[in-house]
C-alpha cells in the first residue's frame, strides 16, 4: 500500500523529525560542487572556440551566441521545474538536474565543432536548475526560525564553488587541455548528485486539508496556486514581483560590472601586463567577501526585519560602485571592490528568504523556478549592457551607472517599507507579503 500524503496537521511534525542540518550540509556541498563545475567550464568557452577552429571576429560572434543561450533557455524552463519540483519532489528535481548537467560537462569534452557547442549550451539551459531546486528542497524542511541562516549558507556554499571553480579549471586546463577539465566538472556533478540521491531525504507532499476553523486562511491567491498546481498565481502578487524584480537587477548589475572590471585594471596599470592575474584576485576576494558575508547577513535577517537589510545592503553596495569609479591605485580599487561584494551578498539570500517567507510551502518549488528565470535572463543581459555602456560611455561611467541602479533600487525599498508599515494591519497571512517580514 502506498504513503498516505501528510495533512497539514502533521507538516510540522514531520519538518521536525527531518534530519535537516544533515540534508543541509549534503545540499550545501552539492551547490559547492554544481558551481565549481560550472566555473570550470563556462568561462573558458569564448577560448574553446579556437579549439574548435573559429578564428577572428567570428569568435565574438559565437561566444555571444554560446554565452546567452543556455540563459535564455534556462528563463523559460525554470518554471516548469518548479512546477514538476511541487507536484513530484523537489529532490527528484535536484537529482534530475544533476544528472542532466553531468551528461552536458561529459559533452563538452567531445564537441568538434561551434554549432555543437551551441546545441549543448542549449541543452544546458534545458535541464539546468540543481541550485534552485537545491535551495527550494532546504526551504521545505528548515524550521522557519533558521531559514534565513540556512538560505545563506546556501548561497555562500554556492558562491565558495565559484571561487574554487575557475581556479581547478585553470590548473587542468593549463596542464592537461580543456577537455579534461569539462570530463573533471561532469566527475564533479556525478559526486554531487550521488551524495543527494544516497543521503537527503525529502517528507512526502502533504495533502492539503479541508476548511478549518482553527486554521489561518489563505489568501484567494495563494489557494488559487496551491489548488491549481499548473497556474501558480501567486506570482501576481504585488510584493512577489517586486522580490523577483529585485533579483533580476541584482543579477543584472552583478554582471554588468563583470566585463568591465578588467578594462578597468588595465587601465589603472597603463597597459594589459599583469591585468589578467591581478583581476582574478579582484574577482575571487567578490567571492570571498560574498563567502564570509552571505551566512552573517542570514543570520542577522533572523533578528532584524529582512526589508531593513535589503535596503541597508542595497544602499551600501550602491554607494561603494560609485565610489569605485573614482580610485586612483589598484589596491584603493581591490579594497573597495571587497567591501561591495560583502553588501551585495546580503541581497540574494535575504530576498530569497522574503521569498520564502510569503509563500506556502505547497508552491515554493515554482517560487524558486521563477527566482532561477529571473537570475537568468539578469545574467544575460548583464554582460550585454555592461560592453554596449563601456564602449559608449567608457569604463567609470559603467560604475556609475550600476551605482545608481542600486541607491534606486534601495530607494523604492525604502519607500516599498514605508508604505507597508503604513498598512501593517492588512499584512497577515503568507499570501499578504510585506518586505518588513
Amino acid at each position: 500500500m502506498g504513503r498516505a500524503p501528510l495533512t497539514e496537521a502533521s507538516a510540522a511534525a514531520c519538518a521536525c523529525a527531518t534530519p535537516w542540518k544533515r540534508n543541509l550540509w549534503i545540499l550545501w556541498a552539492g551547490s559547492l560542487l554544481c558551481s565549481a563545475s560550472y566555473t570550470m567550464c563556462v568561462p573558458f568557452l569564448p577560448l574553446f572556440l579556437y579549439d574548435l577552429g573559429v578564428q577572428g571576429d567570428a569568435v565574438h560572434v559565437w561566444s555571444g551566441a554560446v554565452l546567452s543561450a543556455a540563459f535564455l533557455v534556462g528563463a523559460v524552463m525554470g518554471p516548469f521545474w518548479g512546477v514538476l519540483a511541487d507536484r513530484f519532489g523537489k529532490r527528484r528535481m535536484v537529482i534530475r538536474a544533476g544528472i542532466g548537467l553531468s551528461v552536458v560537462y561529459a559533452l563538452f569534452a567531445v564537441v568538434h565543432g561551434p554549432w555543437q557547442l551551441l546545441a549543448v549550451r542549449l541543452l544546458q539551459g534545458f535541464v539546468a536548475g540543481f541550485i534552485p531546486a537545491s535551495m527550494a528542497l532546504v526551504a521545505s524542511f528548515t524550521p522557519e526560525k533558521r531559514m534565513g541562516w540556512s538560505l545563506g549558507m546556501m548561497q555562500a556554499g554556492t558562491m565558495s564553488g565559484g571561487i574554487l571553480g575557475p581556479l581547478l579549471g585553470g590548473l587542468l586546463a593549463e596542464g592537461f587541455g580543456m577537455r579534461l577539465s569539462f570530463a573533471a566538472a561532469a566527475v564533479l556533478l556525478v559526486l554531487a548528485t550521488t551524495a543527494v540521491a544516497a543521503f537527503v531525504r525529502e517528507a512526502p507532499p502533504r495533502a492539503e486539508p479541508t476548511a478549518d476553523a482553527h486554521r489561518p486562511a489563505r489568501s484567494a491567491e495563494t489557494e488559487s496556486a496551491v489548488a491549481s498546481p499548473l497556474k501558480p498565481r501567486f506570482v501576481f502578487s504585488r510584493a512577489i514581483l517586486a522580490m523577483l524584480a529585485l533579483l533580476f537587477m541584482y543579477q543584472l548589475c552583478v554582471n554588468t560590472l563583470q566585463p568591465i572590471v578588467p578594462l578597468h585594471i588595465a587601465e589603472m596599470k597603463h597597459g594589459s601586463t599583469g591585468a589578467v592575474l591581478t583581476s582574478g584576485f579582484v574577482l575571487s576576494l567578490v567571492g570571498i567577501a560574498g563567502m564570509i558575508a552571505s551566512p552573517l547577513w542570514g543570520r542577522l535577517g533572523s533578528s532584524l526585519p529582512s526589508g531593513r537589510i535589503l535596503q541597508l545592503c542595497l544602499l551600501g553596495a550602491g554607494l561603494i560602485v560609485m565610489l569605485q569609479s573614482w580610485t586612483a591605485a589598484v589596491w584603493q580599487f581591490t579594497l573597495v571592490q571587497f567591501v561591495y561584494g560583502f553588501c551585495m551578498a546580503g541581497i540574494a539570500p535575504t530576498v530569497n528568504t522574503l521569498m520564502v517567507r510569503h509563500t506556502d510551502r505547497a508552491v515554493r518549488g515554482r517560487m524558486f523556478g521563477l527566482t532561477s528565470s529571473a537570475n537568468q535572463l539578469g545574467g544575460m543581459a548583464g554582460p550585454l549592457l555592461g560592453g554596449s555602456l563601456g564602449l559608449w560611455l567608457g569604463n567609470r561611467w559603467v560604475f556609475m551607472a550600476v551605482g545608481f541602479a542600486l541607491l534606486a533600487a534601495g530607494a523604492a525599498t525604502s519607500l516599498l517599507l514605508q508604505r507597508q508599515l503604513a498598512e501593517k494591519a492588512l499584512t497577515s497571512g503568507p499570501g499578504s507579503s510585506t518586505l518588513e517580514a
